[in-house]
């Protein structure tokens, strides 16, 4: 082929890669996850030098706050006397607003008296809002009608409204939201399952009910931007924000000499929620899989006080920027410049080109550039090929000439350029780890011989590695008398932790079969199992004799230690962070927190069970 049909050739790669991309961006979406991992990223490193203006200020109930109320007011919830009494002295000292992220759903019948002082002083003050939560309805036609309560309740009529619009929510109880300060804080996830966006509102027949952020904002003056949602320009890592222990504060206002200053909330906004992991208001966001609801509320309203929010730029903006990359490759290609060296002209660009994001950002732009990069190289990759399937037929003209005064062998060896290489790459993916270990192995040794043992330990393993199986699991290994499996890789699991406890608690009773089936052999014969999700390094581990598909990192050692904390508690333990992914597929007893080796942190054991 001449040089006029190569120019040709890599034209109509060009245009058909860009046909592809446009697809791609318009309905495809197969790259709008990977895209959206590529900013999180980003953020991460830009909010790095970030810092909020404190302007805004958390009042956080931690699990120290917890453990200090409990003395005087019992087990979380407290009466709500304690919130009427903290809010008192907030307003005293004159905020700009302040928001609850707590739920104050049912009138408490034991003590009325301290559900009016909290209302009382609620609806006193113009400044403070409370949450509610819309449902989803799994009957149509329940709920509220929002034709009759729905202006009361603050909503807005953005459509002519349709007629007997009902909709199920969780209100504060009427004496609360009868001021209509109301405003949503449901989680609105992206399909990863990862908090990028906050709403401004929620529509329902033509109703518009507002975010608690976006209802804050509103009265305060700020000006809300068009659309549902935005997207959150985060000021700093998870925990930036200024923050009050809930029980410090409260433990002064019994003070007869004040510790703390008598204007520290003034002129400022003032969020009340929590960060104890008992209470269960942490979120998954690009900045932490465990960020406080109350911290992205904040995040969101400072977005709308500085008009900060981030922008994402038109498809055709992903159209000129794919194009910027593709013209250099094209010239490339056309040109006859060989594809390394091409290659390497794009290796080199690629980094420069994905952090030039970080400047964006700055600007409050948040870039596609990994899918046009992405595109790019798919280009490079069949204009190469394209380019070394001409070289072949070079390389098989050679081959017939060396082949005449040269042995094959020594043909082959001077015309080839392949590698061996594997396809699946290691990656750092979320995983759920389970260690399963033998319990009185070593006395089980010393009583039997050896082929025995082998016999027991190879019939034990072959039915525990079939339930691991059914689960969708991945075997790791044996370790000894020890089990690893794991879900989440190679294959993507989003049930992973559900099938994890599920392949634990089979194991568990194929283990009560197993010792019906041998009897007085296997009559001490116990195991204890430890879970644990999260990040983990997944891949081929080893040799060039000799490659494992494993996992490593502190995810599978903390499933290890896990598993060692069973002895004498249960025969499966699992963590929290497993127990939140399981949602409501089984009941859990909690077993509170342990130390554990190599950690700062206790962590919290769960033992899970079948629903009752």
């Amino acid at each position: 082929m001449g040089r006029r049909g190569q120019r040709r050739a890599h034209l109509l790669l060009a245009l058909a890669v860009l046909l592809l991309a446009l697809l791609e961006w318009g309905w495809l979406g197969v790259l709008q996850t990977l895209e959206a991992r590529f900013g999180d990223r980003l953020l991460l490193q830009h909010v790095q030098q970030q810092q909020p203006d404190g302007q805004l200020v958390l009042i956080d109930i931690d699990e120290a706050s917890l453990e200090q109320l409990a003395a005087s007011h019992g087990r979380y919830p407290w009466p709500r006397s304690v919130h009427a009494e903290l809010l008192e002295h907030l307003l005293a000292q004159g905020p700009r607003a302040v928001l609850f992220d707590i739920l104050f759903i049912d009138a408490d019948p034991i003590r009325p008296d301290d559900d009016a002082w909290l209302a009382a002083v609620s609806s006193e003050a113009a400044q403070v809002f409370m949450p509610y939560v819309i449902l989803q309805a799994e009957q149509p036609g329940l709920g509220l009608p929002l034709d009759e309560f729905g202006a009361a309740l603050g909503f807005q009529l953005h459509d002519p409204a349709q007629a007997e619009v009902r909709l199920p929510l969780l209100l504060p109880y009427l004496a609360l939201a009868a001021d209509g300060r109301l405003g949503a804080i449901n989680f609105s996830p992206d399909a990863d399952g990862i908090g990028r966006h906050y709403p401004l509102y929620f529509e329902a027949g033509g109703w518009r009910l507002p975010s608690l952020a976006a209802r804050a904002a509103q009265q305060l003056g700020y000006p809300l931007p068009e659309g549902e949602r935005l997207r959150l320009h985060w000021h700093g890592p998870a925990g930036s924000y200024p923050r009050v222990p809930f029980g410090e504060l409260y433990a002064d206002l019994s003070r007869q000499e004040k510790q703390r200053p008598q204007d520290e909330f003034r002129d400022r906004i003032v969020i009340i929620g929590a960060s104890a992991t008992a209470l269960h208001d942490l979120r998954n966001t690009p900045l932490s899989t465990l960020h406080p609801a109350a911290e992205i509320i904040a995040t969101a309203l400072d977005n709308l006080r500085l008009q900060q929010a981030l922008h994402s730029p038109p498809l055709l903006f992903s159209a000129l920027l794919l194009i910027l990359l593709l013209l250099p490759l094209w010239w490339a290609f056309a040109g006859g410049i060989s594809p390394l060296h091409s290659g390497l002209m794009l290796l080199l660009a690629s980094p420069l080109w994905l952090w030039s994001g970080l400047w964006a950002l700055r600007l409050d732009w948040l870039l596609p550039l990994l899918s046009p990069l992405l595109f790019a190289w798919l280009y490079y990759a069949l204009a190469a090929l394209h380019a070394y399937r001409q070289q072949g037929l070079q390389r098989r003209r050679s081959e017939q000439i060396f082949s005449r005064f040269l042995d094959p062998r020594v043909v082959r060896s001077l015309v080839a350029s392949g590698e061996d290489a594997l396809t699946l790459k290691s990656e750092s993916r979320p995983i759920t780890v389970l260690f399963s270990d033998i319990r009185g192995f070593t006395s089980l040794s010393e009583q039997h011989s050896a082929e025995t043992i082998v016999t027991l330990l190879n019939e034990y393993f072959s039915r525990q590695v079939a339930v691991i199986f059914a689960n969708d699991g991945t075997m790791d290994k044996f370790i000894g008398d020890a089990i690893m499996a794991f879900w989440g890789a190679p294959v993507d699991d989003t049930e992973q932790a559900r099938h994890a406890v599920e392949a634990a608690l089979q194991m568990a009773e194929s283990l009560q079969r197993f010792k019906e089936d041998l009897g007085d052999l296997a009559r001490d014969f116990d195991i204890g199992i430890g879970i644990h999700s999260g990040p983990a390094v997944v891949g081929f581990l080893g040799s060039a004799n000799r490659l494992d598909y494993t996992a490593i990192g502190d995810t599978v050692n903390l499933a290890s230690r896990i598993e060692g904390q069973t002895k004498g508690l249960a025969r499966i333990l699992i963590s929290s962070e497993t127990r939140a992914l399981c949602g409501q597929a089984f009941d859990f007893i909690d077993h509170g927190s342990y130390k554990v080796k190599g950690r700062q942190q206790a962590v919290q054991l769960f033992e899970p069970r079948r629903p009752a």
